[in-house]
């Protein structure tokens, strides 16, 4: 018995070693990529943020007084799209949108807005692919997935305001007949926070309608 004993302490001891050492490899190996993607996608960045910045001037767009150089700008945005968390995942989820508007401020808030919405949107795509992989696996009626997906759509604005204020990481503007100002902003926005966000709205939006679909929700993509 005591052998027995000996053995299996002894196989557990390889077998969390084993363990271990193939989490410090994965650990390292993305570490490796992360390191490698940074450096080959930061240079590749500038020479794109030079050349979109050179498009960008050349169709009349200008920065704003105090701003960055739209080079600049572009520079941020392209690092911020090849950052990755932990598991290799995009960090951040990018918005872009434009709008015209007899003032500044006016237009620039429009188009934050829509930027946010095409964020609300992208999510909504990725999350609507759960739903439908559920429904192959059958782990969620077809009805189920159907209102589900309703309430998915009806959430957007509810999405959107809650992302609440958002800072551009691109902001440039030129001037429209009429003397109206036409801005283009990119925004990036937590993928997360994001994904978090859509699914307490989908939840709240699904236990207002006085049905339980949320809690089979849950259970189905393990939120």
């Amino acid at each position: 018995m005591k052998k027995i004993v000996v053995i299996g302490a002894v196989f557990l001891a390889a077998m969390s070693f084993s363990f271990a050492q193939t989490q410090k490899e994965i650990i390292k190996e993305r570490k490796a990529i992360s390191k490698l993607s940074k450096s080959e996608l930061e240079a590749k960045a500038s020479k794109e943020a030079r050349k979109e910045a050179k498009q960008l001037k050349k169709e009349g767009w200008m920065k704003t007084p105090g701003a960055l150089p739209i080079e600049k700008q572009l520079d941020k945005s392209y690092k911020m799209q090849y950052e990755y968390d932990e598991q290799l995942r995009p960090k951040y989820i990018m918005g872009e949108a434009m709008s015209v508007g007899s003032h500044y401020d006016a237009a620039k808030m429009q188009a934050i807005e829509l930027s946010k919405q095409t964020i609300a949107e992208q999510v909504q795509t990725e999350i609507h692919a759960f739903i439908e992989n559920t429904v192959a696996n059958k782990q969620l009626a077809n009805e189920d997935a159907v209102s589900i997906t309703e309430s998915l759509i009806a959430s957007t604005n509810a999405i959107v305001q809650s992302m609440g204020q958002v800072v551009p990481i691109v902001e440039v503007y030129r001037t429209k007949s009429g003397k109206n100002k036409e801005v283009l902003v990119r925004i990036a926005y937590n993928s997360d926070m994001a994904k978090e966000i859509t699914k307490k709205t989908i939840r709240q939006n699904l236990e207002e309608k006085g049905n339980k679909l949320h809690e089979r929700l849950d259970q189905a993509l393990g939120w």
